[in-house]
């Protein structure tokens, strides 16, 4: 039986994952009104990894034999000032979700989880992930000083799902 401080805060988790997608669905439609279809695939793709992130969670409460609780959030942004910005805003989310994710690795730490540490290891994992790659677009962005960004827009269209 999972301690159900545990089963709370991995619904608040798995409800974040699900707002974290509408934040890059947001994203995704913003860069399909200035015709970056390269940005627009990528961000699809970041939002279906977000569905998949919390499906994860879900499956394992199921197979825990805890209740899955479904809440609601708030409206994502969805106007931004540049390319720039949104890659910024997408790299501050991650970061939230790296705190999540490691206040949740604390608590099954503190309460001697074992399934949960190791079920977790992966979101640690993950975030590294993300981050670097959130990271690694802001630099070329940067780097790029206004040009080449349709060069970079082909490039991220290559994304694989």
């Amino acid at each position: 039986m999972m301690n159900e401080k545990m089963v709370k805060a991995i619904n608040k988790q798995l409800n974040f994952e699900l707002e974290s997608a509408h934040v890059y669905l947001a994203m995704q439609n913003y860069f399909a009104s200035l015709s970056l279809e390269g940005f627009e695939k990528w961000f699809n793709v970041q939002y279906k990894e977000e569905v998949e992130h919390a499906e994860k969670f879900m499956g394992y409460l199921n197979d825990r034999g805890q209740r899955v609780e479904i809440t609601g959030f708030e409206s994502p942004q969805n106007e931004f000032k540049s390319v720039l910005e949104v890659l910024e805003t997408s790299l501050n989310h991650e970061k939230e979700v790296t705190r999540r994710i490691n206040e949740l690795m604390t608590l099954a730490i503190e309460l001697n989880d074992y399934a949960s540490i190791s079920f977790l290891q992966w979101y640690v994992d993950e975030q590294v992930e993300e981050e670097a790659n959130f990271s690694a677009l802001i630099d070329k962005v940067k780097m790029m000083d206004g040009k080449g960004l349709f060069m970079l827009d082909h490039q991220l269209g290559k994304r694989e799902e």
